[in-house]
């Protein structure tokens, strides 16, 4: 991997298009907040005002860092009414071609789901559906190679997992317990190189192949941008300077009204590539 010199807050001074992953990256799927977003669900974050104004900045910041890294950006049609419909991740599970429509645990989240399905539909993706009883969020899914882990949580139940297998076809589906966090992806995610950053306090690490501990919770988060480029939130330096110095360009966004909200930048988009 190539060497950085530390972390941005987005990046300046690269013009859109130009990261040299740009080639391969694809489209990323968003949502804008919604005027309802401080009524957003809160699970586990300790409860505080959001300020609303501040989340629309830090979203289009976000956007920003997207499309800085050479990501073509569409947006699913806005659903003000729907408080958490900018964590769009929850609504969908892209692999491949395949767009699953997911279906919370939590019935207050399942009014997102029919703009997130007509955004991966016009992105020609083909539509397959969770259905009852089984109930699943994607933040509780990450892909890593063939592989996918899937989280039982309060909102992706064990039907949930077994329609994602067989919908999925021939991926390693894996289930993860996890314990005082809403998602896997709350806890966990992937590198570039497939390695997994976590909490090894929420998963079970019995069926985990590796992990990385990193120096603070939020550090547990990345967005891949490209094969040596990864999304952070501002809220993890330490974990950011860890990746620089082992030769990760790493791209940081505040995104603190989002993480009050139990959110990370997982959330925030759903990558197409």
């Amino acid at each position: 991997m190539s060497r950085t010199s530390g972390t941005n807050a987005p990046e300046t001074g690269r013009p859109a298009g130009s990261d040299p992953a740009a080639g391969s990256a694809g489209t990323a799927l968003v949502r804008a907040p919604g005027p309802r977003l401080a009524e957003g669900i809160v699970t586990h974050a300790v409860p505080r005002p959001v300020d609303v104004a501040l989340a629309v900045r830090q979203h289009e910041a976000y956007v920003a860092a997207l499309r800085s890294a050479g990501w073509r950006v569409r947006a699913a049609a806005p659903a003000d009414d729907q408080p958490d419909a900018v964590f769009v991740e929850d609504a969908l599970v892209v692999c491949g071609d395949v767009a699953v429509v997911a279906r919370s645990g939590d019935p207050r989240r399942r009014g997102e789901l029919p703009g997130a399905e007509r955004a991966a539909r016009e992105l020609g993706l083909r539509i397959e559906r969770i259905k009852e009883p089984g109930t699943l969020d994607g933040g509780d899914v990450l892909q890593v190679g063939d592989t996918v882990y899937v989280g039982r949580s309060a909102r992706t139940n064990e039907e949930g997992i077994c329609q994602l297998a067989h919908l999925l076809g021939g991926r390693r589906v894996v289930p993860v317990d996890i314990r005082d966090c809403l998602h896997l992806k709350s806890a966990m995610t992937a590198l570039p190189d497939g390695v997994l950053i976590g909490d090894p306090e929420k998963v079970d690490t019995s069926v985990l192949p590796c992990l990385r501990v990193p120096p603070e919770p939020s550090g547990a988060h990345v967005v891949v941008l490209g094969p040596d480029h990864v999304l952070m939130a501002a809220s993890a330096p330490r974990t950011a300077a860890v990746l620089a110095a082992d030769g990760l360009r790493v791209t940081s966004v505040d995104i603190s009204e989002f993480e009050a909200l139990d959110g990370c930048v997982t959330c925030l988009s759903v990558l197409v590539r």
